[in-house]
């Protein structure tokens, strides 16, 4: 039975539904025993790799309590584990993990390298299939008619590929959404929502790093279904998707109305369909999402983030009253939160999955640096994540910023915040999160709306160096607004960093300026970096950009139009 087959029966679904809400109330339950559960996962992760290289050189056999695990195994990076995973990947066993990887997640981190991210059945099992199936759970509670059609739900991250490329020991190394976990982990069940869909397999060939036509030859599909639901997880592959109808559009109802896919016949042809795609353009001029699937009725992705600025203004693209539900707080590496309910960002701690510490966002990631625990946690404060699990990765800096929401069941909430990457021309030591807050602070306050964002640090002629901004508005700015924002965003960044404040004052840095670019420079240069051969998970909104080639590529001929005051 191949997945649409699957997907299209009724006892699969329930099947289904009942293992992703008993998930969930699994990761509910272990909330009220949290302290336990930590305790548990500790115990497990170090007598299950007690005899592996790492677990002797670091006495796991003597790891009793969190206590221990502080004293025995230093924090860690990708950069520290790094060569014996390469290890693990040229074949040794028994030297992070006492079960061998089965597959490599791929991850690029903040240099583009891709990461070789090792994962065990014993991860799967005890630490990524629990919040994996429980995070669908408030989609399908509220939006149950996502099941009803194999064609239901478009998921754009889901990219089987037929010849994955490989570690040397020959294990795949992929996305993992590039995983068929049925086949590798023995989980029947683990398709996700779309990939019983006609585009989930494409019927036609396409080369596997042709990223953009195979996100047209999808689109080309969809558009003749009824879809309810937009699967992303990366919110800026949802975003490019309204650039996209308007970019391909002519292709689109031509291939529509001739029953070709990708210029060969794989479809019936549907001139009706064709005509009315075409009325549609004609009355609203500019065609959107909700035109060509008016019963759209949720979004699934990160919703923090970049994503908060422009989020709101793209749920219009896919219709009024349209719900965005957040994607877990997660890494390749492992899981750190999911949603458990209809938050539009709050995602409670699995606590059964990882051990998890955590730093104060504004210290710097030291091996012996002190960290706190799950329960010494502030609400409204931002915090590196460490974790460790059953797989291999002990006291893990996994490199993303989250901020406490709220507790529940008295352990918190995170949302994510931004990743751990630091701009710091003087002293200033700003992270994503403070600038973003304040992005977000005074669009609010000015009215303006913020497509998307990006910035560097620039400095010449012995000057003191500043931030230049580039940002995608919503709508045209007038000049007087432009500076305007530019004042206020200087203002807002100093009172979420005391360090940028204090650079600011000492004339350490200059003002910050802004310019502005055409409302789909963000999706253009999105467009472009996928047309590369990136996978399109992995293409995300970056502030940070302090490359010259990739900024010249991304503002064109942009000019800064406001500059903030001292």
């Amino acid at each position: 039975m191949n997945l649409s087959e699957e997907w299209a029966d009724p006892d699969r679904v329930r099947r289904y539904r009942r293992r992703v809400f008993g998930e969930r109330e699994e990761i509910v339950s272990a909330l009220a025993e949290a302290r336990g559960q930590q305790q548990r996962v500790l115990r497990e992760l170090t007598e299950f790799n007690a005899g592996t290289e790492y677990g002797r050189a670091h006495g796991f056999d003597s790891v009793r309590d969190l206590s221990d695990l502080r004293k025995a195994v230093p924090i860690n990076d990708y950069a520290a584990l790094g060569p014996s995973i390469e290890r693990m990947a040229a074949g040794e066993s028994n030297v992070l993990s006492a079960d061998d990887p089965a597959v490599y997640f791929t991850s690029s981190g903040t240099t583009g390298a891709h990461k070789k991210v090792p994962v065990t059945p014993s991860f799967m099992r005890r630490t990524f299939f629990p919040f994996y199936y429980a995070a669908w759970a408030p989609l399908i509670e509220h939006f149950p008619d996502v099941l009803a059609r194999p064609d239901a739900v478009l998921n754009l991250k889901h990219d089987p590929l037929s010849a994955p490329p490989t570690t040397a020991s020959g294990r795949p190394h992929v996305g993992a959404s590039q995983v068929d976990f049925g086949a590798k982990f023995g989980e029947p069940l683990s398709a996700e929502p779309g990939t019983g869909a006609p585009w989930g397999t494409l019927p036609v060939p396409v080369e596997a790093h042709e990223h953009l036509e195979k996100a047209y030859l999808r689109l080309r599909l969809a558009v003749t279904s009824d879809v309810r639901c937009v699967i992303g997880i990366n919110p800026a592959m949802v975003a490019a998707l309204p650039y996209q109808l308007r970019l391909w559009w002519p292709r689109l109802v031509k291939e529509i109305h001739d029953g070709t896919l990708g210029g060969l016949h794989r479809t019936d042809p549907d001139p009706e369909r064709a005509r009315e795609l075409e009325r549609l353009a004609h009355h609203f001029g500019t065609i959107r999402p909700a035109h060509v699937w008016p019963h759209m009725r949720a979004l699934f992705c990160w919703t923090t983030g970049m994503a908060s600025l422009y989020l709101p203004r793209l749920r219009e693209e896919f219709g009024p009253g349209v719900a965005t539900l957040p994607a877990p707080v997660a890494a390749s590496e492992g899981p750190v939160g999911v949603a458990l309910d209809r938050h539009t960002s709050a995602c409670s701690l699995t606590v059964g999955a990882s051990v998890y510490e955590f730093l104060d966002a504004d210290d710097d990631i030291r091996p012996d640096a002190e960290t706190l625990a799950w329960d010494e946690l502030e609400a409204g404060r931002d915090y590196h994540v460490v974790f460790s699990h059953i797989g291999g990765l002990y006291r893990y800096a996994v490199g993303d910023v989250v901020r406490v929401v709220d507790r529940v069941d008295g352990v918190p909430r995170v949302e994510y915040a931004g990743r751990a990457t630091r701009s710091d021309a003087a002293g200033e030591r700003l992270r994503d999160a403070q600038v973003l807050r304040a992005l977000a602070a005074v669009a609010r306050s000015t009215g303006l709306d913020v497509r998307n964002a990006a910035c560097r640090v620039v400095g010449a002629d012995g000057s003191a160096p500043s931030y230049e901004f580039a940002l995608a508005p919503y709508g045209a700015w007038s000049p007087a607004e432009t500076t305007r924002f530019a004042a206020l965003l200087d203002t807002a960044i100093g009172g979420e960093s005391g360090d940028y404040r204090t650079a600011r004052s000492e004339g350490r840095l200059g003002a910050l300026t802004v310019g502005l670019l055409d409302e789909d420079a963000f999706l253009a240069d999105w467009h472009t970096a996928v047309a590369t051969g990136i996978r399109p998970t992995q293409v995300k909104d970056r502030l940070f950009r302090q490359d010259p080639a990739l900024w010249e590529r991304l503002t064109g001929a942009a000019r800064p139009v406001g500059e903030g005051q001292a």
